[in-house]
């Protein structure tokens, strides 16, 4: 089988914008696969899903390819996803989700053409060879090395500065995998899905598939031709008709919510001939971690001295970037609005726990992904960033662990000044603009770190889809992009205050995590772990971060565990604990917290009735 698949011919079509077209395979490039693996006294079920296994769901989070711009990359995404999904499975959903980078593929892996089409298992073969970073060193910027974003240092791990400067990050995480190869087939497909997680698969793209909106798709064209890659999640069955689950990239307003459905046993779109696996090697466990350094020569090409000194000590900017970040006081436009009881109104905090994670809580991981609002390019958005994510996980918290996780949409934020800009803003004015307007997920407007000042909120730049061909180095694309018409949004009922020790708990016990602000010193900026502590005298909020849980040492010392948004190779894995009663740069004086709409029914009005 394996010498047959190797043997197949692939052509590459020009990109069709009906079509959608991104799979292509260089046939001079040589393969070595591994054979595909059995699990012993494995039986396979009748229905299965990694997105509900046991009432956990397993898969990491949703994206768009086609946003900024259109980009043929579903090569890329199928793959990445594979292999975060199984590294999501491998670890039983234990925070954090790791979400591999597909910009780098897109960027450094020249065995395909980019923007222009690839092979998932050619992306497995260079993780195997050279490994892959994470989102937080690589946002995804829809563009390859054939159209204006070639490999770099700076392109596998990144990081910019308030100067606007931007570098190679001293060290960071990278992530490999240790075999890969082919399966086909509906019996061997379903085994190696249930045994051992998500595979990706060629299909052939129709426009009833471009069309889908929901149920089992039935093909009725025969077509064969492979232009579409994507990931098949599960299987199942439903009145008599056999259907696999399948993950697209084109965002959660195609299908359902980004799957779809489509008949089983019966080759349809040629989804059972050309599928392929790949097995993550641990390098996230503690101990085993591999650590990628940059040479002191590499950073030296980089020709600021304080640019220099910036990324050999992996800081994150200066201190007039943090006084540019979180501008103005965390207010409310129009004051608290309050709708249920106040959470330390009705727990007292002598019932409360000694220690609260919301990223292990009761073994489940409720924490949407990590971000980094220094990359593309320099952005002052802690005010946006850790608000959203405070929300999202509030979200994912009410949702249950069986539920996709949710990933919002800074950047629509940001374009609608829904609190402020890249220059800094107000955490209360997100409370305030999500309770009005709503904000869609991040599969709508990929962070691209700039306010797109001239737009003014243009529904454009709220939540948009593009289609091909890619657009030039030097085009953006957008006439070949259109505005997505009421996009899914998220909304929140009710925001308030809390302040102090004793409010912020109960409120982050009773409803998830909180956003506070904080003075950002130097020190704080070098923080690599352990709890941190510094005396200030008059601190003053320059910065947001999010407070997802406390915790108390064996001396009873009590701190805060915080979630910054400078990536993950600062701190703790981007998170950060620091001492909880005094020296702690003023974290408790000023909080904010929001309570997300997650009824269907409640959902439906605000969607309605937003403007």
């Amino acid at each position: 089988m394996i010498i047959a698949m190797l043997a197949l011919v692939f052509t590459f079509a020009e990109e069709n914008a009906e079509l959608n077209q991104g799979h292509w395979v260089n046939d001079e490039v040589h393969v070595n696969v591994s054979p595909r693996k059995l699990k012993p006294g494995h039986v396979v079920p009748d229905n299965f899903s990694w997105s509900n296994i046991n009432g956990t769901n397993l898969l990491t989070t949703m994206r768009n390819q086609h946003v900024p711009q259109y980009c043929g990359s579903c090569w890329a995404h199928a793959a990445t996803h594979v292999v975060s999904d199984r590294i999501k499975i491998h670890r039983n959903a234990a925070w954090p989700d790791i979400n591999l980078s597909p910009q780098v593929l897109l960027s450094c892996d020249k065995q395909h053409r980019g923007c222009s089409g690839g092979w998932p298992l050619l992306a497995f073969k260079y993780m195997n060879e050279s490994g892959i970073t994470d989102e937080t060193c690589s946002p995804y910027l829809a563009r390859g090395y054939r159209n204006g974003v070639d490999c770099s240092d700076e392109i596998i791990c990144k990081t910019c500065g308030s100067n606007k400067k931007c570098g190679p990050v001293k060290e960071y995480n990278k992530y490999f995998v240790y075999d890969y190869g082919f399966v086909s087939g509906e019996k061997d497909m379903m085994e190696e899905i249930s045994a051992w997680g998500p595979i990706a698969c060629s299909v052939s793209v129709t426009p009833k598939l471009i069309n889908y909106t929901g149920g089992i798709l039935h093909d009725e064209t025969g077509r064969k031709s492979f232009d579409h890659e994507v990931e098949i999640t599960g299987f199942g069955e439903e009145n008599g008709v056999k259907y696999w689950e399948i993950r697209n990239s084109w965002g959660t307003n195609w299908g359902e919510d980004g799957f779809f459905k489509l008949e089983r046993g019966v080759n349809s779109l040629a989804i059972e001939t050309n599928c392929s696996w790949a097995s993550p090697s641990d390098t996230w466990s503690e101990g085993k971690e591999y650590v990628h350094r940059i040479s002191d020569a590499t950073l030296a090409k980089y020709k600021s001295e304080s640019m220099y000194k910036f990324i050999k000590n992996q800081l994150l900017g200066n201190r007039d970037e943090f006084q540019a970040c979180r501008t103005k006081n965390t207010t409310f436009e129009k004051g608290e609005k309050i709708v249920t009881p106040r959470s330390h109104d009705i727990l007292r905090a002598e019932d409360l726990p000694k220690n609260l994670d919301w990223r292990n809580m009761n073994g489940t991981n409720y924490l949407s992904w990590n971000k980094n609002q220094h990359i593309p390019q320099y952005c002052g958005a802690c005010w946006a960033e850790a608000t959203t994510s405070c929300i999202a996980d509030r979200i994912n918290i009410a949702n249950g662990k069986g539920k996709l996780t949710v990933a919002l949409s800074v950047q629509s934020i940001l374009n609608c000044r829904g609190g402020g800009s890249c220059n800094g803003g107000n955490p209360g004015g997100v409370y305030d603009f999500i309770h009005e307007h709503g904000v869609p997920d991040n599969t709508c407007m990929n962070y691209e770190a700039n306010d797109h000042k001239e737009q003014k909120c243009d529904p454009f730049f709220v939540c948009r889809d593009c289609t091909g061909p890619p657009p030039a180095a030097n085009q953006t694309g957008f006439d070949h992009c259109w505005t997505i018409d009421q996009p899914k949004k998220y909304f929140i009922s009710e925001y308030g205050y809390a302040f102090g020790v004793n409010q912020m708990k109960a409120e982050l016990f009773s409803r998830g995590p909180i956003s506070c602000g904080m003075h950002v010193t130097d020190k704080f900026e070098a923080y690599t772990g352990g709890i941190y502590s510094e005396k200030s005298l008059l601190p003053f909020p320059n910065h947001e971060i999010a407070i997802v849980g406390w915790g108390t040492t064996d001396e009873g010392e009590e701190y805060w565990i915080g979630r910054n948004s400078w990536g993950t190779y600062w701190g703790e894995g981007g998170f950060f604990r620091i001492s909880m009663h005094s020296h702690n740069l003023g974290i408790t004086e000023t909080c904010t917290w929001g309570v997300p709409v997650t009824d269907p029914t409640k959902q439906a009005f605000y969607q309605q009735t937003a403007f």
